[in-house]
Order: C-alpha cells, then sequence, then structure tokens
C-alpha cells in the first residue's frame, strides 16, 4: 500500500493508544513512535498498542518508527508491526543504504538525524524502498557532541542548515520526498510558521509535528493564497499564449523552471 503523504506529519508515541485515532483526525499522516517518545520499560505495551486491532489507523496514512537498525528493539518492533496492516517505516539514525536491507519488505522513510546519516543521504536516497527522507537537528547536534541546534536567536546552527540542505538535495536527486524537522518550540507558531514557509519555497515535501496544535500552522504554509494562485494560473496561461522558450511577463523573465514554480503552487493548491 502506498503511503498518503499530505504536507503535516504528527508524531504520536506508541504507548498511548487512546491518542491514535485524534492524531489520525488532526494530521495528513500520523506517526506512531516506538523509539525516542516511549520509554524504554514502556515499549512493550507499545507494542502491543500497535499491534491491537482495536487501534488500527489507516495504513495509507500511517508511518511506525522503529528503533535503529542492529539494536535489539527493532527486532521487537518487526515482529509487532507484521501483526498489522502497516506497511511504511520510519528509520530512526538511518545511516546507510545497505541498513535498509532489514527492511526490504517495507516502504522506509529513513530519518537521517546523525553525522554519519546525513553524510550518506544521497546514498540512503538511492535505495528503492525508501520513499523520502527526514532529517533530524537534535540527534544530529546530539552525535557531534554539541548542545543545541540553534542560537540564541532561534535561527539553526550552521551545521544544522548544512545538514537541512544536504538531506533536501540528496531525496531530490534520487525523486523521494523531503520532510523537514520537527520545530520544538511548541507555543512558537509564529516561528514555525515561518520555517515551514521557508520548507515550502525549498522543496520540502511535508514537516513533522511533535503536537496537534502545529498541524493548522503547517498546512497554511503550504496552502496558497488567492494572490499565488491566481498569479500562478495568470503566468501559465501566458506562458501558452507565447509558446515555447523564454518570454516576458509583467516585467520579468520567464523560461522553464518558472514555470514549475507556478505548476508546484496550482498543485499545492489541488488544482493542477
Amino acid at each position: 500500500m502506498t503511503l498518503t503523504m499530505g504536507p503535516s506529519l504528527l508524531f504520536c508515541p506508541a504507548d498511548r493508544p487512546e491518542r491514535f485515532a485524534k492524531a489520525a483526525e488532526r494530521a495528513d499522516a500520523v506517526i506512531l513512535d516506538l523509539e525516542d517518545a516511549v520509554a524504554g520499560g514502556d515499549k512493550a505495551a507499545a507494542r502491543d498498542a500497535l499491534a491491537d486491532p482495536a487501534n488500527l489507523l489507516d495504513p495509507a496514512r500511517t508511518i511506525v518508527r522503529v528503533n535503529p537498525v542492529a539494536t535489539r528493539e527493532l527486532r521487537l518492533d518487526l515482529a509487532a508491526v507484521a501483526k498489522t496492516p502497516y506497511r511504511t517505516l520510519m528509520l530512526a539514525k538511518a545511516e546507510s543504504g545497505q541498513q535498509l536491507d532489514v527492511l526490504r519488505d517495507y516502504q522506509v522513510l529513513a530519518l537521517c538525524e546523525t553525522a554519519r546519516g546525513v553524510l550518506n543521504a544521497a546514498e540512503i536516497a538511492a535505495r528503492r524502498n525508501v520513499v523520502g527522507l527526514m532529517w533530524g537537528a537534535e540527534d544530529l547536534i546530539a552525535s557531534l557532541g554539541g548542545t543545541s541546534s540553534r542560537d540564541a536567536s532561534g535561527r539553526y546552527r550552521d551545521v544544522a542548515r548544512h545538514a537541512r540542505s544536504q538531506v533536501l538535495l540528496a531525496a531530490g536527486a534520487y525523486g523521494k520526498a523531503a520532510v523537514d524537522a520537527v520545530y520544538v518550540n511548541i507555543p512558537d507558531l509564529e516561528g514555525l510558521a515561518a520555517e515551514a514557509e521557508d520548507a515550502v519555497a525549498s522543496g520540502f515535501a511535508a514537516k513533522a509535528c511533535i503536537h496537534p496544535g502545529q498541524v493548522a500552522t503547517v498546512r497554511a504554509a503550504y496552502r496558497p493564497g488567492e494572490d499565488a494562485v491566481r498569479n500562478a494560473q495568470e503566468l501559465l496561461e501566458a506562458a501558452a499564449s507565447a509558446g515555447n522558450g523564454v518570454f516576458s511577463h509583467e516585467g520579468r523573465m520567464i523560461d522553464g523552471p518558472i514555470l514549475r514554480h507556478a505548476e508546484s503552487v496550482l498543485r499545492r493548491a489541488g488544482l493542477a
């Protein structure tokens, strides 16, 4: 079953089954988390909740985050997932293409959140069963021995911005979806909006959320305004009249890449 992934992906701890349906109602897709969101002593209960038919979500809109390769936890995670219809996994701390062989029977959203994972992002993206890449800021900085992904102004540090770009480029190079990292300052919706708008403009297909209250802000960033839609439509109409090649429109030189930008706006508006 192919994953249906809209712009907002919402993490939900897998040991909180009472939240599953609510998360699915709020977001475009839900990430049921068996890794960092679940304490070690609660992982067995989380796997039981995941496999319980009473908690079943739409498999086309559900991703299960599993623990890293080479951990005992991953084997137990996969045994639990095998009892469900879920076929899209998020692999925590993905670090090489070879690791994806363990998950060959699943679609994988690979989470590049260590220095090695970011450096090998292209190798990971090239794997056939990988449908997308996500990057993670805080685990990345921890893997480097750092203390914070952002400076005092709230802006990502250079190393985090480099990782963000590298994962986006790797995903784009292999035609895979790129998912932007979570915004951990939950009350700061203004900051989230600015970051989500940058994600849209940069080419990220979605942004992950850690709280239901963030979903509307992310969706709004991905939904083009009326002016943007009208401008895109007018530009494409002008292109159709001009025929092939470069032309001028309202004082701007218009060529192929600019037209593809306009087409992207209409796709996000559901008009193409």
